[in-house]
This record gives structure tokens, C-alpha cells and sequence, in this order.
């Protein structure tokens, strides 16, 4: 899920509360908290919610949590923050902005120049910066990244890119770059918003990837930002189909072939991505196969929400039907803003979503009341 963003006075007071309050949703047996821990606490990454209530938890693994929901590795880190900061510290400026090696900051303002020269210049004098990486905390993601992840423009920077990027990235690839490094930078191409709208993603999918980047490496969160235009460009490149990017581009024959043998991580992360779509006979064969539609999505997955809560806010009416029908919970609440998915839908303006949604909790309600009675 997004991390949470810390006000601009950040009280340690205040975050001491909300991590005894994760504490007595862990005791009260929340499936919020569940997911939380998940997704925030290493110890519980792969665990179901029964395995996560059932083990002790002190106060130092919900401030963990808490830390690391916001975007922090440790609860000192987050302490130190708010204490001591920085100018990484100050969250309000943008990440080059942010950079305290004036090195590498210069490596960065010539990329975000289009200076070719200067930044071949610039490494030769410099390579120990192509082995460096800066460390940025308090955010989703770009926490540890590389001089080469600075070329896609993904966290927004500027808002643009030099229309010579290509090249600029080619200078740095030249050199030599670490294969985590251009596996990363892919990612970061295939799911900018930035590349795509300056008509240079496709080209820098190909650059990368004939330096050597996993095509793989990127395809599952192309298909979670709904970068379409990514996906098809890593599929030409060899990148493998799997159960998830089927049910992404709704390729139903793949998607059954694939199905059987798919892990149940895969079938996870399918449904949310055919709920994110609004694809009604993938998410059908899920749930035949025996998927649970009130679980939270997968980590990286929007996993604040539930697959009702995806297809009532996006407005796909016969999804939202469909996992009414198959029992989805209609009063679960989202992780971030504890709204229930007919929040979601009346929030989005599907107001007639939103109706069906609150008369099926009623209808539902008063089922179980007569059952009781």
C-alpha cells in the first residue's frame, strides 16, 4: 500500500499512540492490522492472518511497523527524523534536492540537463559513482536508488525529461552499471507516468534491455500501474506471461493453461489485478478455483483494499455484482481511509454502486436477523 505521508510537525507523542493502537487491533484480532503487519513487519511478510494473531507481538514490533509505514527502515530512523533532520530529512523537496553528496547531486544535474559531455566527463573523473547509491527515506519507493534510476523521471521531479535521455542514459550504461541497478531503472521506465507522456518509454525499454536488463524484471508492476503500452513492449523483448499478466490483459486461454499449476501467490495477485481491470470472467475462474474475494490484495497490489473495493471504486458494475453474489463482505473497511467499498463507489460518484451496495448490506442484515430469531 502507499506509505503513509507524516504531517509536516511530525509529534513522536502521536506516533507512540498509533503504534499501541496497532497493538490492541493485533490483541482485538482486526484484519486490518493483520494486513498492516504484513505488509510492514519483516517477521510476518508470508504469514496468514490466523498465524499473525496467534503470535506475541511487543510494543518495538507495531513502532517497527509503524516506521516502516512510513516509509522509514526502523523505528530510530523515524525517531532520528522527527528529532535530528537532515536536509534527506526534509520530505518537501524533491529527491535530487535532497541528495547531501555534491558529487553525485552534480552526476544528477547533468543527467537532468541533457549534458552529455559534461556527465562523461564527470564519470570518468568520478566512477566510483557508478557502484554509489544515495538513500531516501519516507517514501513508497526510490529509497536506495542508483545514478541510472535517475534517467526515468519516476518519482515526478521536474515533470519532463531531456528529449535526449536516451542518450544520456547510454553514456551511463556505457560505463558499466550493476545488473540490479538496470533492472530497477526498467521498472521505474515501464511504470512512469513522465517517459510515457514524452514519447520516450518505449525507447528506453529498448536501451535497457539491450544492455542487458530482465525484461521479467518489470512485466507484474507494469500491469499494476496499468502501463499497457510497457506491458506489450517487455512482452516483445521475451518477457515470460504468467498467471497474473494474463488475467491483466485478459488472455483467457493463457490464463487457463496457466491457472492449475500457478502458485497461490500468483492467484492472489491475479485477482487483484482483474479486479483493478474489471475483468468479470477472469475473477469468475478465480473465485470457481477457489480464490477468497475478502482477503486484501497483495502487497504491491493495492493492498490497503479488497477486490469489491477496486471494482465499486472503478465503477465496474457486473464485477461488483459478481462478488456480492460469491459472499465478498460488504462492510470491510480500506486500510488507509476505513471506508467501506460503497464508501468507495459513493466517493467516485457510482452512486448506483454505491445504492446496490447499501441495500445488500441491508438485505443482508436483515437475513441475519431472522436467522437468529
Amino acid at each position: 500500500m502507499p506509505v503513509r505521508a507524516l504531517p509536516s510537525n511530525p509529534n513522536l507523542v502521536h506516533l507512540k499512540y498509533q503504534a499501541k493502537d496497532l497493538l490492541r487491533a493485533h490483541a482485538a484480532r482486526d484484519p486490518r492490522a493483520a494486513q498492516r503487519l504484513r505488509e510492514f513487519h519483516p517477521r510476518f511478510h508470508r504469514a496468514a492472518d490466523d498465524e499473525v494473531f496467534a503470535a506475541e507481538i511487543s510494543l518495538s514490533d507495531v513502532q517497527l511497523a509503524i516506521a516502516r509505514e512510513y516509509g522509514f527502515p526502523s523505528w530510530a530512523r523515524l525517531k532520528h527524523h522527527i528529532e535530528k533532520p537532515a536536509l534527506s530529512d526534509q520530505l518537501n523537496l524533491p529527491h535530487h534536492q535532497r541528495i547531501e553528496d555534491t558529487t553525485f547531486r552534480r552526476a544528477v544535474d547533468l543527467i537532468d540537463s541533457g549534458d552529455t559531455d559534461g556527465l562523461r566527463a564527470h564519470l570518468k573523473k568520478h566512477p566510483q559513482l557508478l557502484r554509489s547509491r544515495v538513500i531516501f527515506e519516507g517514501g513508497n519507493y526510490f529509497r536506495n536508488p542508483a545514478l541510472l534510476e535517475f534517467i526515468a523521471e519516476n518519482p515526478i521531479r521536474h515533470g519532463t525529461l531531456p528529449r535526449n535521455i536516451v542518450e544520456v542514459a547510454r553514456v551511463i550504461l556505457d560505463f558499466g552499471v550493476e545488473l540490479s541497478a538496470r533492472n530497477e531503472t526498467l521498472m521505474l521506465v515501464a511504470t512512469g507516468s513522465v517517459p510515457r507522456e514524452c514519447g520516450l518509454q518505449l525507447p528506453l525499454i529498448d536501451l535497457l534491455c539491450d544492455h542487458g536488463a530482465e525484461p521479467d524484471s518489470a512485466l507484474q508492476a507494469a500491469a499494476l500501474h496499468g502501463e499497457l503500452q510497457s506491458l506489450h513492449a517487455l512482452l516483445q523483448r521475451g518477457a515470460r506471461i504468467d498467471l497474473p499478466v494474463a488475467a491483466a490483459l485478459n488472455r483467457l486461454d493463457d490464463f487457463r493453461r496457466l491457472l492449475p499449476s500457478a502458485s497461490s501467490e500468483a492467484r492472489h495477485l491475479a485477482l487483484a489485478l482483474a479486479a483493478q481491470y474489471g475483468l468479470v470472467e477472469i475473477v469468475r475462474m478465480l473465485l470457481d478455483a477457489g480464490e477468497n474475494p475478502d482477503r486484501y490484495n497483495p502487497v504491491g497490489g493495492h493492498s490497503h483494499t479488497t477486490p469489491l473495493h477496486q471494482a465499486a471504486g472503478a465503477g465496474y458494475d457486473q464485477l461488483v455484482h459478481l462478488l456480492v453474489e460469491r459472499g465478498a463482505k460488504l462492510d470491510q473497511k480500506d486500510i488507509l481511509w476505513h471506508a467501506t467499498p460503497a464508501g468507495w463507489a459513493q466517493y467516485a460518484g457510482h452512486k448506483e454502486i454505491a445504492q446496490y451496495l447499501h441495500q445488500s448490506e441491508s438485505a443482508k442484515g436483515r437475513t441475519n436477523q431472522n436467522a437468529s430469531s
